[in-house]
């Protein structure tokens, strides 16, 4: 999937683009019964790994939506680092999801709703602008978020 704008811009209207495929993706999770979470990796505009959730169905706590689409993008890519990527999620990562990023080396984060109890990009804590850390992540956090909230929200909703 290629987005067309021109090549290294990126806009609010690029971010909104890839943050409803993630939100399709959280679709997916939820269909199949997990915590509706989805999340890609984009580079120089194209979609290079996509994830959601996937804990429940492999009993794997670090199968969050984030890992999954590193691991995707960084098989794609034939290495562990990914040169100018911005990852998209539908939720503020936690922090075995924000480490991941900063060993990835991931330029940018954009996500969706905050996550008021164990976000790490800002909320709780911000595991991704530590100074003591050899890299950083922009972040662009509230994009979409009230879609991405209640996606949550309905879920947890039908599960009660």
């Amino acid at each position: 999937m290629i987005f067309e704008s021109p090549p290294g811009r990126i806009t609010l209207d690029t971010d909104e683009y890839f943050l409803a495929r993630a939100i399709e993706l959280a679709a997916e999770a939820a269909a199949v019964g997990e915590v509706p979470v989805g999340a890609l990796v984009v580079c120089d505009g194209q979609i290079i790994g996509e994830g959601f959730n996937q804990s429940i169905s492999t009993n794997d706590p670090s199968a969050h939506a984030e890992i999954v689409a590193l691991r995707a993008a960084c098989a794609q890519q034939g290495n562990y680092r990914i040169k100018r990527g911005t990852l998209y999620v539908t939720l503020e990562p936690c922090p075995m999801c924000s480490g991941a990023m900063l060993h990835a080396r991931i330029e940018r984060l954009v996500f969706g709703a905050f996550d008021p109890n164990s976000g790490a990009a800002g909320s709780v804590i911000n595991v991704l602008d530590q100074s003591r850390f050899n890299h950083r992540v922009e972040v662009l956090g509230g994009v979409a978020d009230q879609a991405c909230a209640n996606q949550l929200r309905n879920f947890f909703r039908k599960r009660r």
